[in-house]
């Protein structure tokens, strides 16, 4: 029956034709401002014509709907436990960016049982049809779970801040991704740059760890300065890219959206291995 099913999914997958881009966003450590990068960055694609989904996968201690001034009634752990349909759970702010929100609470999901995973998997295909950029928003640090996620995505994007620890953590995170797998595309954002700060030396120095103890090439996408309006915007619950265009930050990040856009062609892809590899990784883990 298994089989069967899989059988109709990949035939559904190969006639749509058209697939989203899976992004996942990653940190080494907390405190970086990954999930309010997350958000903003998916605004300035959405600016850009694209038909973005932010998935909030930091389970039972998401913060992206705080984030975006929503309170959604239910949570991707509601769909996963099959309490919830997946229109249930899909959710839009007023600016009518779409996400899924991780849930809060701390009553995280400590591993994926098979029905769980199945529903997973029915999940990111729809999405994969219905968008353009899945955006999904990681935890902090590694577990086996989200590691899992982010081996099987498209892309790989890692946000650091300039100081020594977050550096580190950043690099552990890569080399640990990138030992499972040795092909996938790194994009470093360099986050929180004080004022008179080199914005790019931190990445510089990941790019070239990365390329001497590696051997694996790296894009820097730039680097976003710390500034008063996100504080202010966070306090709004609202997105600063929106709140306020002309500061120094919005600039910067819409110029590092451009430089994506424009680098990856971001469209939607004929073909991607995300849902193909994740399920192997998965069946891999059950041997």
């Amino acid at each position: 029956m298994r089989d069967q099913a899989e059988e109709l999914r990949l035939k559904m997958l190969k006639g749509q034709g058209r697939l989203a881009k899976s992004i996942a966003i990653v940190s080494g450590k907390g405190g970086v401002g990954k999930s309010n990068f997350s958000t903003n960055f998916a605004y300035s694609l959405q600016l850009k014509g694209k038909k973005v989904i932010v998935v909030d996968m930091d389970l039972g201690m998401g913060n992206i709907h705080i984030l975006l001034g929503v309170t959604p009634r239910y949570s991707l752990k509601d769909y996963l436990l099959g309490e919830q349909s997946l229109d249930a759970v899909l959710n839009r702010d007023m600016h009518g960016l779409a996400f899924i929100s991780g849930g809060s609470g701390l009553d995280t999901i400590l591993d994926w049982t098979e029905p769980m995973f199945e529903r997973l998997l029915l999940a990111f295909e729809r999405l994969q049809q219905d968008y353009d950029v899945i955006l999904f928003d990681m935890g902090a640090g590694a577990t086996q779970r989200s590691i899992d996620l982010i081996v099987a995505v498209d892309e790989v994007i890692v946000i650091s801040t300039t100081e020594p620890t977050s550096i580190t953590d950043a690099y552990s995170m890569m080399k640990f991704i990138c030992l499972q797998d040795a092909d996938k595309k790194f994009s470093i954002v360099t986050n929180r740059v004080s004022k008179g700060q080199d914005g790019n030396e931190s990445a510089t120095r990941l790019q070239y760890a990365m390329k001497k103890f590696l051997a694996k090439e790296t894009t820097l996408l730039g680097f976003l300065p710390e500034d008063a309006v996100v504080h202010k915007s966070v306090i709004a619950q609202k997105p600063f890219i929106l709140e306020y265009p002309n500061a120094l930050i919005s600039k910067r990040l819409l110029a590092i959206a451009d430089m994506y856009v424009t680098d990856n062609q971001l469209e939607p892809i004929e073909k991607t291995k995300f849902i193909q590899k994740l399920k192997g990784i998965f069946l891999k883990g059950r041997d």
